[in-house]
This record gives structure tokens, sequence and C-alpha cells, in this order.
């Protein structure tokens, strides 16, 4: 079966329409379920969080006045002695009173169970909502957790569950314990002893319909919300892992109870107290329906309103996609006529020009093509001559070398050779890397030149300190032009012998090179001028690359952040630094790779 440009563009446009239906409607559902999961993810941490905090004000509020009971001689036991005279009753009596309006002044009063003040011969005073007598205080000194309690800061205490220890009370309490300071305060504690019911209430009060639990530091349970007796010990587990994290808050989706969950839980960070709460992720199952059904009728509007696009727009393109075919193939068996029916006001007109002004250029390019292959020619040949003169030199200089040899003529010989390398290196081109060593060698013949020149009036001293560094990259004339600039603008205003400094050596991942001479020196309002102007260029200079060039050269190979730093002071030294990534050669690296 042929398939017809209309059938391609039907079946491409509709291909088109269905994808793009499907990846949106994909990506909607997944974006729309993330925001699901985002939206019960903050709920859950907002709400037991939200929890969490009235037990910290609670926990803050009994804190406050276990704090106001200890401190200053608010309560001094000594007046109550042992309740046989009128006055230590009354005392004992105002007392009691004091204790109740304590816990009447807080919004937790009634989750206070026993608030006490009591000392080691077993006189105390107490109010609370838990009946009391007059042993308590005697049972409470008998456990072994009161003396725990006592060893805990009372800014930061973390609570803890135990049996209650009143007339009568079969539950449990969260004790607070602190000693009384002041005159009346040998071996007397003040003790707030907060009822579990706290915890509880609240859960009940801020239900959320999910499985909440609230466990102390230690992971003791003080309250918890639809908990089944048979989930207990993997629920001791989930608490285990959530307190052996250094984290104060937290969520996390896990397998609880063969369900998949999102446990969510938050840590009071003063009472140690941590609230958890287990959300079942089948209650998201409803609104992952909705989402589905959303997006599957998205996904059958795209493809219906595919469907007519594609019928539509094969109608509309197939005819002038036609005409163009028909044109082209004209042009391909070299017919280069011009049609003015294809150009239309619309894309496809658009290219029906292009392909009319390409056919009236096709034979022009044609016979340029033919003028460029004699200009091709003709260049090779100029290329091939421009290689003779370079070596006729090298040649001649050769010769004059040999010449002076056999007259013993050793500064000839020196100075030709050291000439014949330079034109050798420097006919090479400027942009290729070579080795510090190479560099340096090529420093050295332009030196050796120079000295013959200014008879011995400069000193040259080179340190490479690491024999390793030698094999290191560098671009080559980098370092000529310095050397260059430091005798000319540096040593020969100067007008006697002067030294000249090469170091070589690492900063961390760079190579750092220094030129240091000790001429004239810089003003400091010429050296940034000379890393940005190309002004101290002369045609006379051996390579004519300034300081600037050197610069941006390094710029352009390695990037911004490397280059050229200039330091100098008047009548005393020029110090020009270039640094640039430590890289080394090929060599370098087969050799550390074979050993």
């Amino acid at each position: 079966m042929k398939r017809t440009i209309k059938f391609k563009i039907l079946s491409c446009n509709l291909l088109i329409v269905c994808v793009t239906g499907l990846i949106f409607s994909v990506s909607s559902y997944m974006t729309a379920y993330k925001k699901v999961n985002e939206m019960a993810t903050n709920s859950m941490a907002y709400h037991v969080e939200s929890v969490t905090s009235v037990y910290g004000i609670a926990y803050d509020e009994m804190q406050n006045i276990l704090i106001n009971c200890t401190e200053g001689e608010l309560f001094d036991l000594r007046r109550v002695g042992t309740l046989t005279s009128v006055e230590e009753k009354r005392a004992g009596l105002d007392y009691a009173r004091l204790a109740g309006n304590f816990c009447a002044v807080t919004g937790y009063g009634k989750y206070i169970g026993r608030m006490s003040v009591f000392n080691v011969n077993g006189v105390h005073v107490s109010a609370g909502t838990v009946l009391g007598s007059r042993d308590d205080m005697e049972w409470v000194l008998e456990t072994d957790w009161f003396w725990e309690e006592l060893e805990k800061d009372i800014e930061y205490y973390p609570l803890d569950i135990v049996d209650s220890p009143f007339y009568r009370d079969e539950g449990s309490v969260l004790p607070f314990v602190c000693k009384l300071s002041g005159g009346g305060a040998a071996d007397s504690w003040a003790a707030i002893f907060l009822s579990p019911k706290l915890y509880a209430d609240e859960l009940k009060e801020k239900d959320s319909g999910n499985e909440m639990l609230v466990v102390t530091w230690r992971g003791e349970r003080v309250a918890a919300i639809y908990e089944d007796a048979a989930d207990r010990e993997e629920n001791d587990a989930l608490i285990k892992k959530i307190l052996a994290s250094e984290e104060d808050a937290g969520i996390f989706q896990e397998k609880v109870h063969g369900k998949d969950c999102m446990v969510a839980w938050n840590r009071e960070t003063k009472s140690g107290i941590v609230t958890i709460e287990i959300l079942d992720m089948e209650e998201l199952k409803d609104d992952r329906m909705l989402l589905i059904q959303t997006v599957s009728v998205i996904l059958l509007a795209c493809i219906s309103i595919g469907i007519l696009l594609s019928v539509f727009f094969g109608r509309m393109v197939r005819r002038p996609i036609e005409q163009l075919v028909c044109h082209i193939g004209h042009i391909a068996e070299g017919d280069f006529a011009q049609n003015a029916a294809l150009e239309r006001e619309d894309e496809i007109g658009e290219i029906g020009r292009c392909i009319n002004t390409m056919s009236g250029q096709i034979e022009q390019l044609m016979k340029k093509k033919v003028e460029d292959e004699k200009e091709k020619k003709n260049l090779e040949l100029q290329m091939l001559q421009a290689q003779i003169n370079p070596h006729f030199l090298y040649n001649t200089l050769d010769s004059i070398k040999w010449i002076a040899v056999i007259q013993h003529n050793s500064g000839i010989v020196k100075a030709v050779t050291a000439l014949s390398k330079l034109l050798k290196n420097m006919a090479k081109g400027f942009n290729e890397k070579v080795t510090v060593k190479e560099e340096l060698d090529f420093v050295n013949d332009y030196i050796t030149l120079e000295k013959l020149k200014y008879a011995e009036m400069f000193d040259v001293q080179v340190t490479v300190e690491e024999e390793c560094l030698y094999g290191a990259k560098i671009i080559k004339l980098t370092l000529q032009p310095l050397v260059e600039n430091a005798i000319f603008a540096g040593l020969e205003p100067k007008g006697k012998n002067g030294l000249i400094r090469i170091c070589v050596s690492r900063k961390e991942e760079c190579l750092e090179v220094v030129v240091w001479d000790n001429g004239v020196g810089i003003p400091e309002e010429k050296i940034k001028g000379l890393l940005t102007e190309d002004d101290n260029l002369r045609a006379n200079r051996m390579s004519s690359i300034g300081i600037a060039n050197v610069c941006r050269r390094i710029q352009l190979v390695y990037g911004e952040d490397y280059g050229i730093s200039v330091e100098s002071r008047v009548s005393e030294y020029t110090k020009v630094t270039i640094t640039v990534p430590l890289e080394y050669g090929q060599e370098r690296v087969e050799k550390e790779a074979t050993v």
C-alpha cells in the first residue's frame, strides 16, 4: 500500500496529538498525585506539630510553677513542723491553699494529680485532683525513680511515666521533681505529678481519624488512639526507630501493619515527649481514582480533537506540498525555471520563494565552484613556494655555522645556532602548547642572542621547584616576551648590570611562573594599562608580542580566571606572575600509567 503525503500528515499529526495528550495526561496525573501526597504530608506534619505544641505549652506551665515554688522562701516547711500547734496547722493550711492556687492559675490544673512540697521528715503540703494520704511522700521517697528525677536539669527536664504513688490511684503519672532553695530548703523538694489524661484528651480533641501515639523519650507510652493491642509489638519497633533519629521532627513512608503508611512524628525538645501519627495510604485511594477519571477524560478529548485537526490540516497542506514536490522534480532534471505559483502568503509559500531563488542561483554556484577550484590550486602553489624560503634560510644558517666551526669561531657558532632554533620554533606557530623545559630552552636561546648584543650586561637565574614541572604544559612563546620586556623596559634604561629571575612552581592545582627583574620598575598608574593595551609592542622586538597579548592568549585558551599579574616598585623591581592550570604532556601520563 502506497503511503501518500496526506496519509503521512494525518498519521503524524494524530500521533503527535495523541502522544502530547498522553504526556500531558500522565504529567497532570503525576503532578496532581504528587500534590495530593504533599498536601497529606504537610497536613500530617502540621497536625503532629500542633499537638506537640500544646504538650509543650502544658510542659512550660508546669515547669514555671515548679520553678516558682522552689525558688526563694515561698514554702518554708519549718513553719509547718509536725502540725501539732495551731500556728503550724494554720501554716499548713496556708501552704496547701497556695499550692491549690498554683494549680488553679494554669489552664491545665485539672491534669495535675498532685502538687506537693515535702521534706525528708515526711512533712508535706499538697493539692490536686487525686486523693492523697499522709504516707504519700514516704512512698515517693522510697521509690528508685524519685532520686533519678532529682538528677535531671529543670531547664531541660525529660519526662518519664511511673506508677502513681498516691492513695487509691492505680493509674500512672509523669513526675516533675526539684529541690527547694532558700533557708528552709534542707532536704526539701517540690513535685508536680502530671496525669497522662492530658495527652489522651488532646489526641481526642484533635482526632484526625488516624492512629496516633504519644511516648516518652524512653519509648514508654503516655497515650494512644486507634491503636490495636495486636499492633503494639510492631509499633514498639517503629517507636524505637524514631527515637534513634537525631532530628526533632520527620515524616517518611513505611510498611506498617501490613499496609503502606505515612508516618509523621515530632519531638518536644525539653520534655522529650514524642507524638507519632500513622496514616494508611489507602485513605488517599479516592483522591487517586478522581485524578484517574479526570486524566482519562482529558486524554479522550485530546485524541478527538487530534483526529479533527489532522483531517483539516491534511487538506490544507497537501496541495501546496504536491506543487513543491513537482517543481523540485523539474529542478532535479535540470530545469531551473521559476514557478510564481509556489510563492504563497504563508510558510509553504516562503519555501516556494526559497526554491525559486535557489533554482536561479544553482547555475551561478556551479560556475563559482569551478572558479574556486582554480583559486585553490593557485593557493596551494603559493603555499609550496612559501615553504621554500624558510628552508633556504635554515640551510644558509647551517652553512654559516659549519664555516664558523671550521674557522673555530665559537661566538658565531653559538649565535647562529640560537638564531636558527628561534626561527624554527617561531615558524611553527604561537598558540600550540609546549613543555616548560622546551619553553625554557627557547628563552635560553633568546638570552644567548641578547647577551651578545648587551655584552653580558645582565644575568639570568632559572629555578624549577620540582623536577616534574619540567614536563608541565604551557603556551608557546609565553616567557620570551616577558624576558624581552624585562631587558628592554627594565634593565636597559637602568644602564648597569641587572638580574632576571625565572621561578617555576606549583600552587595547588595551578602552574605559576614568575619573571622578576631589578630594573627601573613600573609606576603604579601604568600597571593596569600594561595588561590591557598593546602599545608596548615594537616592530624591532624579537617576537613583537606584548604582555597584554600574552595575557589575552592565556585567557582565550584557559579562561578569564587565569592570566598575568604585575607587581612593581619604581627603581627597585618588577615582578610578573603567570598563572595557568597545571597539566602535563602525554609522555608523562603514559609513564605514570605504566608505573
